[in-house]
């Protein structure tokens, strides 16, 4: 199934952020998500959808209720897409940090 929405748009929505968040720490029924917002209920359900048309989350019925659990296969792959990014910063702080401790040095 082709995920209709763009998963860096579904991610750059701060609550859809918090709501992966607490799916990483452990599968919850729409309810118990809700929960954790001031938002009304519905409002936390589309943001429910729009995580499971990326396919960052996946519903799973358990008896009456449906649990939501974090994709970790495609949270992964968001993952390797932004790695190469990470390395690029994280050479560049390096570098300024160095700068930095030269000029201090030389004062």
């Amino acid at each position: 199934m082709e995920s209709r929405r763009d998963v860096f748009q579904a991610i750059a929505d701060p609550t859809r952020r918090a709501i992966l968040m607490l799916l990483a720490a452990q599968a919850l029924t729409p309810g118990a998500i809700a929960e954790n917002f001031d938002s009304s209920r519905q409002t936390i359900s589309k943001h429910i959808q729009i995580l499971i048309e990326c396919e960052l989350v996946k519903p799973k019925q358990n008896g009456r209720e449906i649990l939501y659990h974090i994709n970790a296969k495609q949270m992964s792959e968001v993952a390797n897409f932004i790695e190469p990014f990470r390395k690029l910063w994280d050479d560049r702080f390096n570098k300024l940090e160095s700068i930095m401790k030269n000029y201090k040095s030389k004062k």
